[in-house]
C-alpha cells in the first residue's frame, strides 16, 4: 500500500524535522478509528513465501514446522482412543459444563490418558485431539500439557462456544510477593535448592513444557509442598543439567564457534547421548564484558550479570563423537566464546562463566490449542479499572493464559482470551510457533514485574500473524528472540523491542493505533516502568527499543537488524491531540540496530541514547542506528500475495542510500479523483465499523478493501441513510449528498489500494440510523 502525506498544519510539539523525514506524519483531524484490523486470511503457507531477499534475514521457515501448514482434520489419529469427545471427557473424566463443578482433576487427567496412551505413537500427522464441550469449564490450578501432538479444541470463541474460566487456588495463586507487595517475588519462593524463577515466567492456565524432574532433584520434588513441586519440574531440559561446556575451535581458541559458523566445538569430556541428529539444541554464548562495551554498558551503569543473553535453538544435523562437534541446521547469528573471559574479558564480578551447548531432553512437540475462550476471574475487581492502568491489581493472582517452554513446533489459533492474569500467551525457549487468528483483550495486571504483555521470549522462528490485542501493556520481544514474524495484526498497545539482544525479527503491515494514555504513568497501585523502576513521564510510541543504559536491568539492550515494513502505526502524542503517523514511509525497509553492515546502537549526534524515553520522536536515520537506505515494491517481505494468486515480487530490496528515510511527496496533480475504477469490476469491497456512539448520533469508520491481483487509484462508495438521520462531517474523501444518498470519493492521497490492502474514511452521524445499500467501484 502506498500512502501519501496529507497537507494539513503540523500539530504542536512536532518538528518539521519529524514531518520531512517520515518518522512522525500529520494526519487529518479525526477520531482515531478503533475498528479490527488484523489479517486473518493471509495465506501463510510455504508456497505463498518470498525466497530468501539478498541483503536481508531468511524468515521464509518462519512457524510452525519451517512453514507446514497448521493441520486440520486429514492429520488427526483416526483412533477413536486418541480422540476424547465431549461425551467421553463427560463420561470419563466428569468434565461437564455449565455445572459450576472444578473440571481441573478431569481436564489434567485427559491430558495424561493422551500423553501415556497415544503420544509416544504419534507425529506431526496422527495428532491426538481433546474436544471440549460448548458451555463453561472451570479450572482451578494449572494444567500441564506435556502430551506431544494433541490439539486441544473447543466449540468455538465467540457465543455457543467454549468458554474456561480460571479461578486459581490456594496452591496456584503466589504466596511468596515482594516486601511492598506490589509483585511476585520469585526469589523469595523457595523450597529445598529450588526458586521461584524455575519456573519463569510463571504459572498459567495452560502450561505446555515437560514436568520431567532431574534424577537429582528426586528427593526434594517428593518432599516439596503442593505449591512448590512444580519448582523443579522441567529440570531435565536446564542447561546447568543437561548442558556441555564448550572448546575454542582450531586456530580461534577463545570461540567454540563464530558468527555464521554452523559447526559447535564441544568440550572434550561429558556424554554426548542427549544430542541427536534431528534433536533440538540451545546454543548459549556467556556474557562478557567486551559483549557489554559492545552496548554501551560498563560496570558503573549497573549490575552486569553472568548469564547467556546470547542464544538460540537449532535443530542437530550432524553429531561428530570423534572430533566432539555438533553441526546446526542454520548458521549461528553470534559469536560463542568458550567462557565470559576468553574473548579478553576481565572476570563479571570475579566470576568466570561458561558458555553451553543444551540439548532439550524432554521438549514437548506438536501441542496445539484452538477455539475456545479463556478468563481469569477476579471477584471483587472491575475490569474497566484495568483499562489504560498499568500497575498491579492483584500480585498474587499474576497467572498466565498459554505458557509455552521447553516447545516446539506447536500453535495457538481461534483462541479468545479475556482478562487474563498477566500475559494471555508467553514464551520462554520455543522455536517455530504459530500464534495466529487470537483475539486478545485486558489483564489484571500489568505493571511491576513486566506483566501484561503479549509477550515472546526466547523465541525463535516463530510466526505471529492476523491477532487483535486490546488492553495489554506491549506485544513483546525480548530475551534474544530471533527471526520471528509479526504480520497483519492489530494493536492498541506499542511493538516493544525490550532488551536482551532480540534480533532479526521482521514486523509488517500491522495496525498499531496507541493512545496517549497508553503510558507507565497511567497507574493506580504497584506501578513499574521498563524494568521494574518507577513510573516515568513518558508515553510509549508505537515502537520501543531497549538502549544499551537503560536495558542493562535485564542485561543488554536491543539487538540488530530488527524490520519493520509496511506498517500503519500512529500515535496520540498528547492528551487530547488526533493520531500522527510514525515511520509512515510503506515501501522503506527501516532496520533497527543496523549501520547497513552490522550491529549499531541508536545514537544522538554521535552519542548513543542512554534510554528510548523521550527520544522516541529523533531521526536515527541517516548513519545513528536505523538503516533506511532500502525500499521494496512489494506489498510484504515475507509473503509473494496478500489474496489471491501471487502478484510477482523482487527477489532483491532496492537500495536506495540517497533517498531520505520517508519520504512524503505531494499529492501528484495527475492523480485522478474522478469515480471511475481503476481496478477490474467486483475487486472493492466495503466494510464499516462504528467507534463512537452517543444518544442523538455516532461516528463511523469505512474501509475499502481491494480484493484482487491489480491495484487501484481510485475509489467511490455510495449508500443510503434512513430518513430523520444525516451526515454532519466526514473526513479522507469527497462527499456529495443527494436527500438520503450519499457519495465518497477518494481523495489524492488514499485513492492507491494494493492488492489485500485496505484504505478508509469516516463521516459522523446526526442521527441513529446505519448505512442502508452500501456499494464500492
Amino acid at each position: 500500500m502506498s500512502r501519501r502525506s496529507v497537507p494539513k498544519p503540523m500539530l504542536a510539539g512536532v518538528t518539521a524535522a519529524l514531518l520531512t523525514t517520515g518518522l512522525l506524519m500529520a494526519v487529518p483531524d479525526r477520531p482515531v478509528p478503533t475498528p479490527v484490523l488484523a489479517l486473518t486470511t493471509l495465506d501463510l503457507s510455504a508456497a505463498n513465501r518470498r525466497a530468501p531477499i539478498t541483503g536481508l534475514y531468511d524468515w521464509s521457515k518462519a512457524g510452525y514446522r519451517g512453514g507446514a501448514n497448521l493441520p486440520g482434520t486429514a492429520e488427526t489419529n483416526p483412533d477413536a482412543a486418541c480422540q476424547i469427545t465431549p461425551a467421553e471427557l463427560a463420561a470419563t473424566y466428569a468434565v461437564t459444563p455449565n455445572d459450576g463443578v472444578d473440571d481441573s482433576t478431569g481436564l489434567q487427567a485427559a491430558i495424561d490418558a493422551v500423553r501415556t496412551g497415544c503420544s509416544p505413537g504419534a507425529s506431526y500427522t496422527k495428532l491426538s485431539l481433546i474436544t471440549l464441550p460448548a458451555g463453561t469449564l472451570n479450572v482451578s490450578r494449572q494444567l500441564a500439557v506435556d502430551a506431544d501432538y494433541l490439539i486441544i479444541r473447543g466449540a468455538g470463541s465467540g457465543t455457543g462456544g467454549t468458554k474456561l474460566v480460571f479461578r486459581p487456588d490456594a496452591n496456584t495463586r503466589y504466596d511468596a510477593l515482594t516486601a511492598d507487595g506490589s509483585d511476585w517475588d520469585e526469589d523469595g519462593m523457595t523450597s529445598g535448592s529450588a526458586k521461584g524463577g524455575w519456573i519463569w515466567p510463571g504459572r498459567g492456565l495452560f502450561r505446555v513444557q515437560s514436568r520431567g524432574v532431574h534424577t537429582s532433584y528426586a528427593s526434594e520434588y517428593a518432599a516439596a509442598p503442593a505449591n512448590r513441586k512444580d519448582l523443579f519440574e522441567g529440570t531435565v531440559n536446564v542447561h546447568w543439567k543437561a548442558g556441555l561446556k564448550l572448546r575454542g575451535k582450531t586456530g580461534d581458541t577463545g570461540f567454540a564457534a563464530r558468527t555464521g559458523d554452523t559447526v559447535v566445538h564441544l568440550a572434550t569430556s561429558g556424554s554426548l547421548s542427549a544430542f541427536t541428529v534431528g534433536g533440538l539444541v540451545n546454543i548459549r554464548a556467556a556474557n562478557s564484558l567486551n559483549f557489554y562495551a559492545q552496548q554501551d554498558v560498563t560496570p558503573a551503569d549497573g549490575t552486569l550479570q553472568n548469564i547467556h543473553m546470547r542464544q538460540q535453538i537449532f535443530t542437530i544435523t550432524a553429531v561428530n563423537s570423534t572430533n566432539r562437534t555438533l553441526t546446526l541446521d542454520k548458521p549461528l547469528e553470534y559469536d560463542v566464546p568458550v567462557t565470559s573471559t576468553s574473548d579478553g574479558s576481565a572476570a563479571i564480578d570475579g566470576t568466570v562463566y561458561d558458555s553451553k551447548a543444551a540439548p532439550l531432553v524432554d521438549p514437548v512437540l506438536g501441542v496445539g490449542f484452538e477455539n475456545f475462550a479463556l478468563t481469569q476471574d477476579m471477584p471483587g475487581l472491575n475490569a474497566a479499572d484495568a483499562v489504560h492502568n498499568y500497575g498491579n491489581m492483584s500480585p498474587a493472582d499474576e497467572m498466565h493464559g498459554i505458557v509455552f517452554k521447553w516447545a516446539a513446533n506447536s500453535w495457538v489459533r481461534g483462541i479468545s482470551a479475556q482478562m487474563t492474569g498477566s500475559h494471555p500467551i508467553v514464551t520462554e525457549e520455543a522455536y517455530h510457533l504459530q500464534i495466529v487468528g487470537n483475539s486478545l483483550d485486558g489483564s489484571w495486571n500489568k505493571g511491576k514485574g513486566g506483566n501484561g504483555y503479549f509477550r515472546g521470549s526466547r523465541v525463535w522462528d516463530s510466526l505471529y500473524a492476523g491477532n487483535t490485542s486490546r488492553n495489554l501493556r506491549h506485544f513483546t520481544f525480548q530475551w534474544s528472540s530471533s527471526g520471528n514474524v509479526v504480520i497483519g495484526n492489530d494493536f492498541d498497545s506499542d511493538i516493544n523491542l525490550h532488551g536482551g539482544w532480540e534480533r532479526n525479527n521482521l514486523i509488517e503491515l500491522n495496525t498499531v493505533t496507541v493512545p496517549f494514555q497508553h503510558r507507565s504513568a497511567s497507574c493506580t497501585a504497584n506501578c513499574g516502568e521498563e524494568g521494574g523502576g518507577g513510573t516515568d513521564a513518558s508515553t510509549w510510541f508505537p515502537i520501543w527499543w531497549g538502549a544499551g543504559k537503560k536495558a542493562v536491568k535485564w542485561s543488554g539492550s536491543t539487538g540488530p537488524r530488527n524490520v519493520f515494513f509496511n506498517n500503519t502505526m500512529s500515535k496520540q502524542v498528547t492528551a487530547g491531540a488526533a493520531y500522527t503517523a510514525y515511520y509512515a514511509d510503506h515501501q522503506r525497509i527501516y532496520q533497527f540496530g543496523w549501520s547497513g553492515t552490522g550491529w549499531q546502537h541508536l545514537d544522538q549526534a554521535g552519542t548513543r541514547i542512554p534510554d528510548w524515553a523521550g527520544r522516541e520522536q529523533l531521526d536515527y536515520t541517516g548513519g545513528h542506528g536505523v538503516d533506511a537506505t532500502r525500499t521494496d515494491p512489494a506489498a510484504s517481505l515475507f509473503l509473494k500475495s496478500l489474496t489471491g494468486a501471487p502478484s510477482p515480487s523482487p527477489t532483491t530490496a532496492s537500495p536506495s542510500p540517497s533517498a531520505p528515510a520517508s519520504p512524503s511527496p505531494s499529492p501528484s496533480p495527475s492523480r485522478s479523483s474522478s469515480p471511475s475504477p481503476s481496478a477490474p469490476a467486483g475487486c472493492l469491497t466495503v466494510r464499516t465499523v462504528q467507534p463512537s456512539a452517543w444518544g442523538s448520533g455516532y461516528g463511523m469508520d469505512v474501509f475499502i478493501k481491494n480484493n484482487c491481483a491489480t491495484a487501484t487509484t481510485s475509489w467511490t462508495v455510495e449508500f443510503d441513510l434512513p430518513a430523520g438521520t444525516t451526515v454532519s462531517s466526514s473526513w479522507s474523501s469527497t462527499r456529495t449528498s443527494t436527500g438520503q444518498h450519499h457519495k465518497f470519493v477518494n481523495v489524492a492521497y488514499n485513492g492507491d489500494i494494493a492488492p489485500g490492502q485496505e484504505e478508509s474514511f469516516g463521516f459522523n452521524a446526526a442521527g441513529t440510523g446505519l448505512p442502508l445499500n452500501i456499494t464500492a467501484r
